[in-house]
């Protein structure tokens, strides 16, 4: 356990724990933007109940991940001082640009929305939750173009040992970055998507709010019946991408030894590195070449192809990516489940909503399951095939820093995290007011004077 692995435990803790907050809030906003708008074009009381509800929680969620979020650049400088110094000058724009575009559009417009139902006209409050939506989005656009920079680096020179920029358009738009913004910000929004559908079940279950439950489960299964298989088609096009670009990491994926053809495709294996072949392996008979090549007999490079210190571990990869598959054919399964009993008019079966609930935490997984299948299929490359992990890390960090820090991110994070999850899925069981007070969004002209300090009190 030295620096490097713990440095990389330490990394990957808080990662882990920060992307299930833009995992959430990314589809989030969209949705309360939808609801904003929907409740300005019909004026109908369940829209503006389940937008206030569900802003709360926003709120919750924006909160946490502006916390996590500052420790990443810290540790840039702290544990991988080598990478900051060698990337700085291509990644460090890409994350200025996030913060001057996203970050400040989303804060700036987040207080509008949060407590200026009363003080702004009702188009001006909705277009603060769209301006919060575009943020997310940009967000996720800057932050996915250093990530897929960092898989298939292009647009750039090196001189003595650093990097920078060459071409800026092929380098936000490197090889990877459109199928990986548009896989990810899919999954962001299925995973809201699911969340959504799994609070609407608890409250039908319990008879609560059932007007807003009712029309939160049925937005929630339309927007999943067209996103589950496009985020399948999606995938299938982010591989092979993968397979042109990182063809050590498909055959780790795939726990794949041998280059050949009619290459099959194997549920389940288990990895034996050392002495490369796999052990208990259940496979179907060329599959894995028709899914990669489109051809039953086409042939898939395997990792003998590669010297044993270039290629990636394999069975991180290999189980963490058949978790995603899984939890993408049971998304599925729940998706059809539900448009079938829609029409047979038993949306409502007790068992089904029980299932929904069960099923909230999927998208969580699901994203967790490709992060670690993406970066960990990325090594032993920081900056593929052109800076190694371990001369990212820094010179003069010892054992005893990284175990010191790490233990005190672990203690922070649960804590935090705790708390916030408390918090939020108390909003949950509370669940969206039935009755949320008339005229809200219509601010007094003769009252206006007065109501920053009553918002203000409102809201707290």
């Amino acid at each position: 356990m030295g620096p490097l692995l713990l440095s990389r435990l330490q990394f990957f803790w808080v990662v882990a724990l920060h992307i299930l907050l833009p995992a959430f809030t990314v589809g989030l906003a969209s949705y309360i933007a939808v609801l904003e708008g929907l409740y300005l074009a019909t004026k109908k009381p369940v829209f503006l109940g389940t937008s206030r509800f569900w802003t709360r929680i926003f709120a919750v969620s924006f909160g946490m991940g502006v916390v996590s979020g500052i420790v990443m650049p810290f540790q840039f400088g702290t544990n991988w001082s080598r990478y900051a110094d060698a990337t700085a000058n291509v990644l460090g724009p890409l994350f200025a640009y996030e913060g001057l575009m996203a970050f400040f559009l989303e804060a700036t417009f987040l207080g509008v929305l949060l407590f200026g139902r009363k003080l702004v006209p009702a188009w001006m409050h909705t277009l603060a939750a769209v301006m919060v939506a575009v943020g997310t989005l940009f967000s996720s656009f800057w932050i996915l173009a250093a990530n897929s920079w960092m898989h298939t680096p292009a647009g750039y020179r090196v001189q003595d040992g650093r990097f920078f920029p060459q071409d800026w358009v092929a380098l936000i738009f490197n090889p990877s970055f459109p199928y990986r913004l548009l896989h990810t910000v899919t999954g962001f929004y299925i995973t809201t998507a699911f969340v959504v559908v799994g609070v609407a079940a608890w409250h039908l279950r319990r008879g609560s709010a059932v007007a807003e439950a009712r029309t939160m489960q049925l937005m929630g299964f339309g927007l999943l019946a067209l996103l589950v298989p496009l985020q399948i088609a999606l995938g299938d096009l982010h591989g092979l991408n993968t397979l042109e670009h990182q063809p050590a990491k498909i055959a780790a994926m795939e726990a794949n030894w041998e280059t050949r053809g009619h290459m099959p495709l194997l549920l389940f294996a288990w990895p034996d590195e050392q002495a490369e072949q796999n052990r208990l392996e259940l496979a179907v008979p060329e599959l894995g070449s028709l899914i990669l090549r489109h051809d039953p007999a086409g042939e898939v490079r395997g990792l003998k192809d590669w010297p044993r210190e270039d290629r990636p571990p394999v069975a991180i990869p290999f189980f963490a990516f058949r978790l995603m598959v899984g939890v993408g054919v049971l998304m599925l399964a729940m998706v059809a489940a539900s448009w079938w009993l829609r029409w047979r008019g038993r949306l409502e079966a007790a068992w089904f909503q029980r299932l929904c609930v069960l099923c909230a935490p999927l998208g969580f997984v699901a994203v967790i399951a490709g992060w670690v299948t993406t970066e960990v299929g990325r090594q032993p490359w920081v900056v593929y095939g052109l800076l190694r992990t371990r001369d990212a890390l820094s010179p003069s960090i010892t054992t005893g820093d990284v175990t010191v820090s790490l233990a005190v991110y672990i203690v922070a994070y649960l804590f935090m995290f705790g708390m916030g999850l408390a918090f939020m899925l108390r909003l949950m069981r509370k669940g969206p007011d039935t009755q949320p007070p008339a005229h809200e969004h219509e601010p007094s002209e003769q009252a206006r004077p007065a109501r920053p300090l009553s918002g203000a009190r409102e809201a707290s």
